[in-house]
């Protein structure tokens, strides 16, 4: 017996429904240039209902034909599949079971649609076949027409967006803000909601702002200070149009959701201009995205208000005034180096001096400052740009970060021929940063030569001013850490104890903590000999290093912060 599968002209002939005259007049047709199907030419010719034809379907490829009309349809089936995927698509969910979702499709053959729906709720599929408006009708049921998904979300920014804590901002500045993005004036209402979880991030001081799909939610999160808290949730069902508002506004291509992307959204709110960098990536159940909140007000900070100790200021305010050699920044992602650079740039930004830098990205625009976004896919690198910046004749350098030996080798070149260069490297302390360009193949007297000074930081967050309470020193505790009697004798610690200022935290706001390792003759000779990064640090706090944990505690001491705050970023650096 064969297994070859049957041709559907076969098939709807043995239904009675075509002749062999008719099969081959609609192969002529297709052999003439007709690009139809050859049921959809029967179809039109009024040969065969789409009912026939998905009939004939289920035959040729042995599936199962359901009738949607007569099905009830769990809502929570509805739930896992969003609806744009399901119109864009033409499928529709039916039944979930033992881990698998069936889905009616009208074409048996649309392998990419399987792949979507698999992708997205990261479930195994199983098709079963439905006629194409069978399948747009079950759609318009269960997840409504365009017209009522507008009227639900109309009603939400009525109801649920006061149930959220948001106040409603003017309709009418909502519909003006719809018209500059080029958005139809209808979608205002989703624009409203998009704006008012970014307003109210930036009221919250949220760095960024997590939207994440979930299997039965839409999870909204704001990190403050470093750690994340959960907000009041929009509903599942405006997942889809949450995340499409976000990417129209980061001009970001909508149709592509299986890949991550990259935009910017440049705004005006609460009277400041803001920068949103987003990222998308694709999920189990849809698109997470996050939005990097960028407040070009928070690098107008100068070097006083970043938390250096008053010694370590006098410090780094030297270091800068250098006029050649490399400062290298250090510390993990989100550890402020951003902000200490450009805090520096700003003091040193003069008229007689040219500051280039290149960056990727370019989170801030400095004024007076040349900069330069990195940009591989066009082949501006790094190296590239870095090679090119030094026919510009600048004063100061800023490379955004030194990933490779090329870059860090552009870099020392440049401040061995008389350029000041700050760069970034990610190391868990001071010391580290010698060894780490060593390993990148940096010649051990080039490092030794060019290198002016290392500065490690971690942010810690600080007490909130309106609930901070005294507690009196634990001896033993502050001696484990280090501390002597006579430095913490007749001291006021303060804990953490929480208000509706700081959100229940006892926190508000962050300062940093810094490690300054000045190269001088004997840690270079050092650094010349490749030591190991244990000897560089043990012969840096000999000549007056403070760690990371020594500045932290002397915070702690000075009420800033908690003890366990300190020991959470930088014991380990000690």
């Amino acid at each position: 017996m064969s297994d070859a599968r049957r041709f559907i002209g076969e098939i709807l002939m043995d239904m009675g429904c075509v002749t062999k005259e008719n099969i081959e007049a609609a192969l002529e047709k297709q052999m003439n240039g007709e690009k139809a199907k050859i049921g959809e030419i029967f179809m039109a010719d009024g040969l065969c209902t789409a009912n026939d034809i998905t009939s004939a379907l289920a035959e040729q490829f042995n599936m199962e034909m359901v009738d949607l009309a007569g099905l009830e349809i769990p809502k929570s089936v509805i739930d896992m599949v969003p609806h744009e995927l399901c119109r864009e698509n033409h499928i529709m969910p039916i039944d979930m079971f033992d881990g698998v979702l069936t889905v009616a499709i009208a074409d048996p053959l649309d392998l990419q649609s399987l792949d979507n729906i698999r992708f997205v709720i990261n479930n195994q599929v199983e098709p079963v076949l439905a006629t194409r408006e069978a399948i747009d009708a079950a759609i318009e049921k269960y997840y409504g027409t365009g017209d009522q998904l507008k009227s639900q979300i109309a009603d939400l920014s009525q109801t649920e967006l006061s149930k959220m804590g948001i106040d409603v901002i003017d309709t009418e500045k909502i519909r003006e803000e719809a018209e500059r993005l080029g958005a139809d004036s209808d979608d205002a209402p989703v624009i409203k909601l998009v704006t008012l979880i970014i307003t109210q991030a930036v009221q919250s001081r949220a760095s960024d702002i997590h939207i994440e799909p979930m299997v039965d939610r839409l999870r909204v999160r704001y990190r403050i200070d470093g750690n994340c808290y959960e907000m009041d949730c929009p509903p599942k069902r405006l997942q889809g149009s949450i995340i499409a508002r976000v990417k129209i506004m980061a001009t970001l291509d909508m149709a592509e959701k299986r890949r991550p992307q990259d935009g910017k959204i440049q705004l005006k709110l609460l009277g400041r201009n803001l920068d949103l960098r987003v990222s998308t990536l694709p999920a189990s159940h849809g698109e997470s995205v996050v939005m990097r909140i960028l407040d070009k007000a928070s690098i107008s900070f100068g070097l006083d208000q970043l938390g250096f100790h008053h010694d370590d200021i006098k410090i780094f305010r030297n270091l800068i005034k250098k006029p050649n050699g490399v400062i290298l920044i250090t510390g993990p992602t989100g550890s402020g180096k951003t902000t200490t650079l450009y805090s520096a740039l700003n003091e040193l930004n003069k008229p007689d001096r040219k500051i280039i830098t290149v960056e990727n990205p370019v989170e801030y625009t400095l004024s007076g400052v040349n900069q330069c976004q990195v940009n591989v896919a066009a082949g501006m690198t790094f190296q590239r740009a870095l090679r090119a910046m030094l026919r510009q004749a600048p004063n100061i350098i800023l490379v955004g970060e030194i990933r490779d030996g090329e870059t860090a080798h552009i870099a020392i070149e440049a401040a061995l021929t008389g350029h000041l260069v700050f760069a970034t490297l990610h190391t868990n302390d001071a010391p580290s940063a010698v060894t780490r360009l060593i390993d990148m193949g940096i010649a051990p007297f080039l490092v030794a030569s060019s290198v002016q000074a290392v500065q490690a930081q971690r942010l810690i967050r600080t007490l909130c001013p309106d609930c901070k309470a005294p507690e009196p020193p634990d001896p033993g505790k502050l001696k484990a850490v280090g501390l002597r009697e006579e430095q913490f004798a007749g001291k006021t610690l303060y804990r953490a104890a929480g208000c509706t200022t700081c959100r229940n935290t006892g926190f508000k706001g962050r300062k940093g903590i810094y490690e300054i390792m000045i190269m001088n003759n004997r840690l270079r000779e050092m650094a010349f000999q490749k030591a190991t990064t244990d000897g560089l640090r043990e012969q840096a706090r000999r000549d007056g290093m403070n760690t990371l944990l020594d500045d932290g505690l002397r915070k702690v001491l000075d009420g800033w912060t908690t003890l366990d705050e300190v020991l959470g970023e930088a014991k380990q650096y000690s």
